[in-house]
């Protein structure tokens, strides 16, 4: 198995922690909330014994990469300024990105602002959409009502960091538990059915039994990094949802002219609600979506074989990259 190497390299004027393994073409992991680069644990080693150079990093403000203190410094544009920094930081000019959850919002939005760049994108469980006709916290607002919602839960300062912070390992055990697919129609109660004022981890039952992709000790490093870290980095990602429509106003808006995959659970809610046909309008070289029955949100530590293959194969059919790839 290809060793995972860990470094830690200056990237947009942060010091960001990257894990990678392998050599050969860049694909680059951008991982979600409530994760690290650590959730790419399954794919690094196997893309690197297909002959790729994986790169996972912890985003700004994760785990052991440096973040701003200011909330406006956790907007997309910094995050896919980021993934453009780490391009030139790594040596490549260009690269395939793969995202999962936030890493899926940014990797489809890097990808339409830098094809040059990236060219070549793989998003798991969160579809590509097109441009809301208002910001989305203020259209959430209005269509939730009195219903409990996750990003609108997140965009006041301190409230989810405090619930999180309280007891690190049962918040991380109870989220990642909630929306996977061992937790079956969890999910659906807990995005549309939950009262405004519900406190979200007394939702979430305890796992029945232990997770079998969720080790002791992948959540013993999910709770170090986040109880040494605390909460607010990643939080203040939800937090720029509607400065971001303001701040990026054509974003997706433009067809994509790259190949794409998407991949998600059966019992993801993004699949369970969302209309996937309509990812060709913005993505016209997307290949056909692969859903997996019986898993959830976190589809790349549920099913990691799966999505290894998936990946794998979509990478085999790009058109090959120069030799001499560097800037």
């Amino acid at each position: 198995m290809e060793q995972i190497r860990h470094v830690t390299i200056p990237v947009n004027g942060l010091n960001m922690h990257v894990a990678e393994a392998g050599s050969g073409p860049l694909v680059l992991l951008l991982h979600g909330f409530p994760e690290l680069g650590y959730s790419w644990r399954h794919q690094l080693p196997a893309l690197a014994a297909a002959g790729y150079r994986a790169v996972a990093p912890d985003l700004r403000g994760h785990g052991r990469t440096d973040g701003p203190s200011d909330v406006d410094g956790y907007g997309m544009a910094e995050h896919i300024a980021d993934a453009v920094a780490l391009l030139d930081a790594l040596g490549a000019q260009t690269a395939t990105l793969v995202g999962h959850d936030w890493g899926a919002n940014t990797a489809w939005a890097a990808a339409e602002l830098h094809p040059e760049r990236f060219t070549s994108i793989a998003a798991l469980s969160v579809p590509h959409r097109p441009r809301s006709p208002r910001p989305p916290i203020e259209m959430l607002r209005t269509f939730t009502g009195d219903r409990f919602n996750w990003m609108l839960h997140f965009q006041e300062p301190g409230l989810a960091e405090s619930e999180f912070s309280a007891d690190v390992p049962r918040a991380m055990r109870l989220m990642l538990y909630g929306l996977s697919g061992d937790a079956g129609d969890l999910g659906v109660h807990l995005l549309t059915e939950l009262p405004r004022n519900a406190v979200l981890l007394n939702e979430i039952p305890e796992p029945p039994t232990p997770l079998s992709w969720l080790t002791t000790a992948d959540l013993s490093y999910y709770s170090t990094e986040y109880e040494r870290t605390g909460f607010t980095g990643a939080l203040n990602r939800y937090r720029n949802a509607d400065r971001d429509w303001h701040h990026l106003p054509t974003l997706a808006t433009n067809p994509l002219p790259q190949p794409a995959l998407f991949l998600a659970g059966a019992l993801d809610t993004a699949v369970r609600y969302g209309n996937l046909s309509t990812m060709r309008d913005l993505a016209p070289n997307l290949a056909d979506p692969i859903v997996l029955p019986g898993a959830g949100h976190w589809i790349q530590q549920e099913r990691p074989a799966e999505v290894n293959a998936a990946l794998i194969e979509f990478l085999l059919r790009l058109p090959p990259v120069p030799d001499k790839d560097t800037v």
